[in-house]
């Protein structure tokens, strides 16, 4: 549907896919929520999962940007990186929800963000399993150039039990630096992008990294697509 912004896609063990679409719940005209999707192999909606009601009250126009999967049957969870820091969110962290189809049960983790520059924000961008109990999350601010804050980073969940909605007390993973992203985008003296967007690692290990060139008017309409190689964890 058209409704659909649709910024992450994980596959799921028994076959299909889950799918996050952001929501832009502070538009005037036609606001949209954010929506986890579950999809068939062939790409058909199965069933469109929305935050509880009060719980979504809280969310901003930068929501859902990632998501990944873990587990199988009654232990499958979906891992959903927010971009941005929501209404109850303290400064300098966003929200990595989770979600247990089978109890249809949902829990919080923070994740800190690097403090930006003055005028700039900072966020996430994507979400990807490298297993072990172990994410990579693309953090970034929204600026150009050589001086951009554009990383990879990575975050283990062992020990840690995300907290259910409502509760005062949610743990907060600890990030390690994976790769600065900045060198990358600047190698062939360019523009320097400011949407890196997209990750994936394949099943060699191997590291993929892709921007948006999001087609509007104030983008120069150039992707940049990496691979990186082998993972080093």
């Amino acid at each position: 549907p058209a409704s659909y912004d649709l910024e992450g896609i994980a596959t799921r063990a028994g076959g299909g896919f889950w799918l996050v679409s952001e929501g832009a719940p502070e538009r005037k005209e036609k606001p949209t929520q954010n929506l986890l999707l579950r999809a068939s192999a062939r790409g058909e909606i199965e069933e469109e999962i929305a935050l509880p009601e009060d719980f979504a009250a809280k969310a901003v126009n930068q929501g859902y940007e990632g998501v990944a999967v873990t587990g199988a049957g009654q232990d499958e969870t979906v891992w959903i990186a927010v971009q941005r820091e929501w209404k109850d969110d303290p400064k300098g962290k966003v929200k990595i929800l989770t979600y247990k189809p089978f109890s249809k049960s949902w829990g919080i983790l923070y994740y800190p963000l690097t403090a930006p520059a003055a005028g700039a924000w900072m966020g996430l961008s994507e979400l990807t399993y490298l297993g072990d109990e172990t994410f990579a999350v693309i953090e970034r601010d929204n600026q150009f150039g050589a001086k951009a804050v554009k990383t990879l980073a990575t975050f283990s969940v062992k020990g840690l039990k995300p907290a259910p909605f409502g509760s005062s007390d949610i743990p907060t993973v600890g990030k390690t630096l994976l790769r600065d992203l900045t060198p990358d985008l600047m190698k062939l003296g360019g523009y320097g992008l400011d949407k890196v967007e997209g990750m994936a690692v394949d099943k060699a290990g191997d590291l993929f990294v892709v921007t948006d060139n999001d087609g509007v008017d104030d983008s120069s309409g150039e992707t940049q697509f990496f691979a990186f190689g082998r993972l080093a964890k």
